[in-house]
């Protein structure tokens, strides 16, 4: 067995315990760095009543805390799915070096976890989409930004 067959096959252990507890969906993550899981994660949603308590973002808001960073430079992940639109974006800005995962976006679809609305969704019109996003313009929110961009001891990321 590969080292990354070994971590894959401890997320999707993640994934079966958690239904098995009635947590939330089939899905489960681990996030590995220097050949050792720093984090865990299995879906929550059902069981906190959080939309977004999705196995990889568990897990990346556990391997931040343990790592005292905001980014997974150095780290890989390990999910026994595809990740949603969601989970892809909060990957992105965790910043790991790779995302192994197993079951596709096509698998999740089949049993009822469909995201293709979403994926339609960011590629629509803003006044097309199912959620109406209406900008209210304000000026404190635009001093905001300046007083940001103009601050020299922020941390960019």
């Amino acid at each position: 067995m590969t080292r990354e067959e070994k971590f894959m096959n401890e997320a999707v252990l993640l994934s079966e315990n958690g239904i098995n507890k009635n947590d939330g969906g089939p899905f489960g993550c681990v996030i590995v760095k220097q050949d050792q899981i720093i984090s865990r994660g299995h879906n929550k949603v059902t069981s906190t009543n959080d939309p977004t308590a999705h196995a990889e973002i568990i897990a990346i808001r556990e391997a931040c805390k343990t790592l005292e960073t905001f980014q997974l430079e150095g780290c890989e992940i390990y999910t026994s799915c595809e990740p949603c639109p969601m989970c892809l974006g909060a990957i992105y800005w965790a910043r790991p070096d790779v995302v192994y995962f197993a079951n596709t976006r096509k698998d999740a679809a089949e049993i009822g976890f469909d995201d293709s609305m979403i994926y339609d969704e960011m590629n629509a019109k803003m006044e097309e989409r199912k959620i109406p996003l209406i900008n209210l313009q304000n000026e404190k929110a635009k001093e905001i930004f300046h007083n940001w961009k103009e601050k020299n001891d922020r941390t960019i990321y």
